[in-house]
């Protein structure tokens, strides 16, 4: 971990929830058309030899799920699992480095986990 990325406060963390639904669903959704598209293509690789040429929504989604993605990196936000809408931002509990837990569905940032620990490892903050 570089010294360079951002910590969060659970406040910092929560403010960030609203904008960060919307990104989720928006990466959700272009997720799902791309891989829907992924799917008709690999049905039409032995009739034609495959290709997205005839699906324009695939690029628009394709280019969605890019730019979102990086948002939410250059915001120091760790997409964890995109279908699941899962999150994590660097933060300190009890003065140590920790990985501060959302995902979609919670009202709020309530849990963390520690650096080398993942999803399993949550905690009630």
């Amino acid at each position: 971990m570089s010294g360079g990325e951002r910590v969060f406060t659970l406040e910092e963390a929560n403010a960030t929830l609203p904008d960060l639904r919307l990104r989720l669903a928006k990466i959700r959704d272009a997720r799902e058309v791309v891989i829907r598209t992924s799917a008709k293509v690999k049905g039409r690789v032995a009739v034609d030899g495959g290709g997205v040429a005839g699906d324009p929504g695939y690029w628009e989604a394709a280019r969605v799920l890019k730019d979102e993605v990086a948002r939410l990196a250059e915001g120091d936000v760790v997409l964890r699992d995109p279908e699941a809408g899962l999150v994590d931002f660097l933060g300190e509990v009890d003065g140590r480095r920790v990985w501060l837990c959302w995902r979609v569905g919670e009202p709020n940032v309530a849990h963390y986990h520690e650096l080398d620990s993942g999803f399993g490892g949550r905690r009630p903050l």
